[in-house]
């Protein structure tokens, strides 16, 4: 989509930080491949940067509250469908 990449992988999690993971989630907002990037970061454990319109502490609630990577999947699949 012509994103820098670094949007999506802000360093800190203040400031100009929560800046750039809401403009990363705006971009995942309008990309067609947002479910399967959020599905493959679910299941392959990417602890880093905003993935799928997801931040990093939103994957890892998902996750603890869920109990594994396919109940997260299957959770997160139901809530961005499109």
């Amino acid at each position: 989509m012509g994103e820098d990449p670094e949007l999506f992988f802000p360093v800190g999690t203040t400031g100009p930080a929560l800046n750039d993971v809401a403009a990363a989630k705006r971009v995942c907002g309008r990309c067609p491949v947002r479910r399967e990037c959020l599905m493959w970061a679910l299941g392959n454990g990417q602890t880093a940067g905003v993935w799928g319109g997801m931040g990093e502490e939103e994957r890892t609630d998902l996750l603890r509250r869920t109990g594994s990577a396919d109940a997260a999947r299957h959770e997160a699949l139901a809530g961005t469908k499109r």
